[in-house]
């Protein structure tokens, strides 16, 4: 019969869930608070409610100039270009970055081939690099490349941050991955079927896992964007928002900021289940 914790370290360990998870959403309050006031309420209301609350930031994101009650209040802001593009460049990220970091991850986890373990830690450290000193070399491999203000800049740049260490994640899995069931379906097919229809089924909460920090990688970033798109209507949502030029006073930013942060926290929050079995499942390197 196990015992239970006492009274007072229960309520110590909920009081320090609750201040974490405080922590970890005021600021998201705050900027919901914020983007749902009026200018003048921002100004002179209290600062942590809103009682007056309005959708008029919103709605100057997707309108270039919106007019209420005779006045201008919204400039012009390509914030549906952005998303689009942040769209089109998070899917391609991600599929590109998953279709090199399954494979390769199996390879050195599963078949270990020469050399496999070295590779798989030089993949690991390669991920501390700190991002600043890779800006001139990436810079100039896209001057080179012609891309120049392309979308398509991104698509190098971001599954090259991100594939190191899902490579590193999943090829630790993989190395652990019980062979019973994957050799039983040997048996009936070759690796490449067994691969497909056993061991990916099997995988798919490391593989999420790998996704999610990949989602991280590319939606968290506004640097490279606005290094590499100087173009306004080429930029992605976190380098777009960014450009506008104000601080988080400026009520249509935090709105931008609110929407932009709606369109990724609904994917990682229906996969924080699995993120967490697979990186529970990945993190024990085997020896």
């Amino acid at each position: 019969m196990t015992s239970r914790p006492p009274a007072g370290g229960r309520i110590g360990t909920a009081a320090a869930a609750a201040l974490i998870v405080a922590t970890s959403l005021f600021p998201i309050y705050m900027m919901a608070v914020e983007s749902l006031k009026t200018a003048r309420e921002d100004v002179l209301g209290n600062p942590l409610l809103v009682t007056h609350p309005t959708l008029q930031w919103y709605l100057g994101l997707f309108a270039p100039v919106l007019w209420l009650r005779g006045e201008a209040f919204a400039r012009e802001i390509p914030f549906v270009v952005w998303l689009r593009n942040s769209a089109i460049v998070t899917v391609a990220a991600l599929v590109l970055t998953l279709a090199v970091s399954v494979p390769a991850g199996y390879a050195l986890g599963r078949l270990r081939p020469p050399g496999w373990r070295v590779w798989r830690r030089v993949m690991f450290g390669s991920y501390l690099i700190p991002q600043t000193l890779a800006f001139l070399p990436m810079y100039q491999l896209i001057s080179r490349l012609g891309l120049d203000d392309n979308v398509l800049a991104l698509l190098l740049v971001y599954p090259g941050l991100a594939i190191p260490f899902c490579v590193w994640l999943l090829s630790a899995y993989f190395q652990r991955l019980g062979r019973d069931v994957e050799e039983a379906a040997l048996v009936e097919c070759g690796r490449g079927a067994a691969f497909l229809h056993v061991v990916l089924p099997m995988s798919w909460p490391v593989i999420a896992a790998g996704g999610i920090f990949a989602l991280g990688v590319v939606s968290g970033d506004a640097i490279f964007a606005a290094l590499f798109l100087p173009n306004q209507f080429h930029q992605t949502l976190a380098a777009g928002l960014g450009t506008l030029g104000a601080s988080m006073a400026d009520l249509s930013l935090v709105a931008g900021v609110n929407l932009a942060a709606i369109t990724v926290v609904p994917v990682v929050a229906a996969f924080a289940g699995a993120y967490v079995r697979g990186l529970s499942a990945a993190m024990e390197e085997g020896g």
